[in-house]
């Protein structure tokens, strides 16, 4: 897979996470401790992030606690 399909496949999965959890992009990044701007970026396949970044967002998207 190339490196365009995974940051492809990673921002839909970014999306349908919040779209699931009424998640907007600020609450994602206050919650997940990634700035607004990375998470924007990621979405918009302008930006490759980093492993921190990713480990940072799957482990929210993993482990979200109930509420926001």
């Amino acid at each position: 897979m190339s490196e365009k399909d995974q940051l492809s496949e990673f921002s839909r999965e970014i999306i349908a996470f919040q779209r699931k959890n009424d998640l907007t992009d600020t609450e994602m990044a206050l919650n997940s401790h990634v700035s607004v701007e990375h998470i924007h970026n990621i979405k918009a396949m302008r930006e490759t992030p980093d492993q921190t970044v990713v480990a940072s967002l799957r482990d929210y998207m993993e482990h979200k606690p109930t509420g926001k």
